[in-house]
């Protein structure tokens, strides 16, 4: 599944990233995706999501949950997007895709990046990051801008996206849960 959604880490709007996730593993705890910076082949393993049910993430402690972020915002958005293999038609990958999002949309995800390529490291340096996706409209100030350049990379629109996404239902958020959601560029 490909993620193409910027990220916060500590408390402050990081580069806006496009990242291709490959999904490892998946278990009846928990769905492992590994994180590359490019969909090509000489692409560098940058990090990796653990995504789980909502019937999991109510089961840990509060100060945990507040470490996992919805995937609510990311789907209904158009923002997290599974690029098209070039031998399958758009309007059956559309439903495909749109299937697994339907999916998605209720997970939480607890990403880690350990690989700063975006800093010129040429190798991963420093501890590991926790990083936190935008989940609201008003944390993105120009999304048009942000996904320009992966919806020209993958021949998809977010607008597009997010217009087929309408019907997916949303899981309801606890007020609270997910405390980063404070303001653009912090969390609690």
């Amino acid at each position: 599944m490909e993620e193409q959604v910027p990220n916060i880490t500590n408390g402050a709007a990081g580069d806006p990233r496009s990242t291709t996730s490959t999904v490892l593993e998946t278990a009846a705890a928990a769905t492992q995706c590994l994180i590359y910076d490019a969909p090509d082949k000489g692409a560098r393993l940058i990090g990796v999501e653990y995504m789980v049910s909502p019937r999991l993430f109510a089961t840990l402690p509060p100060a945990e949950r507040r470490l996992w972020h919805s995937h609510v915002y990311e789907v209904k958005s158009g923002m997290l997007i599974m690029p098209q293999p070039a031998l399958v038609p758009r309007a059956g990958w559309e439903r495909a895709e749109t299937l697994e999002m339907e999916q998605v949309v209720g997970l939480y995800g607890k990403t880690y990046h350990f690989w700063q390529v975006d800093r010129g490291d040429v190798v991963p340096m420093g501890a590991p990051e926790l990083m936190m996706s935008f989940t609201a409209e008003e944390q993105l100030a120009d999304k048009a801008h942000l996904v320009k350049e992966r919806d020209k990379r993958f021949a998809t629109d977010w607008g597009h996206k997010r217009e087929i996404r309408k019907g997916i239902e949303e899981p309801t958020i606890e007020a609270g849960e997910l405390a980063y959601v404070v303001s653009e560029r912090s969390f609690m």
